[in-house]
């Protein structure tokens, strides 16, 4: 993969998008930033919250399926990410859930719902799902949560590599530097963690392509990194806010070939009582490109009965 020359992205139009009948791109001003975001279908709100280093098209093969089931369809790029601001703070999991959280209100009744809406987060975007559900728990319906591990539960300790743990996250953390060793070389850099992402297949060089061309962009790695650098503080900032455990019904989802599960779900145990567990088959990091027919359905029966 060659990295594209650092030019301007120029973003989409409102209208249409692309290859999704009945989505539409849209734009918000919420909370000192402007949020693209993708949105179509009919029915209860379903907020999809992408991780790193992706963009709302992770989501782009399921969401059609999920439209299909009944559901409206609502999936942000992240601040600092795809076609979204770049602000240069307000990088909090709480201040990015504040975010989202504009963003469902300005959808109107498509946003709230008659019960709230389901919140569903990967990567980076679980830590912003966690920190929603914990600050707004009434306005939560269910919550989905994968291929993550919580801050101030259990993410610190699997995120130290002297015991083992990840050394990404204390390089991302370190915002000028990484992003001085990473401008210029961002193909290089983020190829591996798509292929390890994908052992499915799922992605392909198209989808590679139109992700690297928004963090080859200016500021795309700062703003990527700039979700890292908030960690610790995050850490400390959601348990001081963990107060009750969370009254939504919470699924613990993990692909087969992606992170251990064990991590997220210890985490997810102690901040709520109602949890399952499930493991997307034939899948790693980017599960719902590896396998968004299983995972459709899988969170279409999560949503719909309580007993799922």
């Amino acid at each position: 993969m060659t990295a594209p020359s650092s030019s301007v992205v120029v973003p989409p139009a409102e209208g249409p998008v692309s290859g999704m009948d009945g989505f539409s791109h849209r734009y918000a001003d919420v909370n000192g930033t402007r949020l693209h975001y993708v949105v179509g279908g009919e029915g209860p709100p379903v907020v999809l919250l992408h991780g790193w280093p992706y963009t709302w098209a992770i989501w782009r093969r399921m969401m059609p399926l999920l439209a299909a089931a009944g559901f409206t369809v609502v999936a942000p790029d992240l601040r600092g990410t795809g076609d979204s601001g770049k602000p240069d703070s307000g990088y909090t999991k709480r201040d990015v859930a504040e975010d989202v959280r504009q963003l469902v209100g300005k959808l109107g009744p498509a946003g709230t719902g008659d019960t709230g809406i389901h919140v569903v987060g990967m990567d980076i975007g679980a830590m912003v799902a966690h920190a929603y559900a914990t600050a707004y728990p009434r306005e939560v319906r269910r919550l989905v949560l994968s291929e993550s591990v919580l801050p101030g539960f259990g993410l610190e300790e699997i995120m130290n590599p002297a015991t083992g743990g990840y050394w990404h996250f204390g390089f991302h953390m370190q915002l000028d530097i990484a992003e001085l060793l990473t401008v210029g070389k961002e193909a290089a850099y983020l190829a591996p963690a798509w292929a390890m992402g994908s052992p499915a297949g799922g992605l392909t060089d198209a989808d590679r392509a139109e992700f690297l061309r928004h963090y080859a962009a200016p500021g795309g790695m700062r703003g990527g990194f700039q979700h890292y650098a908030s960690l610790l503080e995050d850490g400390r900032a959601i348990r001081a806010a963990t107060t009750t455990k969370l009254p939504m019904p919470v699924l613990v989802l993990n692909a087969a070939l992606g992170l251990p599960q064990a991590p997220l779900l210890k985490g997810v145990r102690q901040v709520a009582d109602d949890v399952r567990a499930d493991l997307v088959p034939d899948s790693g990091h980017a599960y719902a490109a590896d396998n968004p027919v299983w995972v459709a359905h899988r969170l279409a029966a999560f949503f719909a009965d309580l007993a799922a």
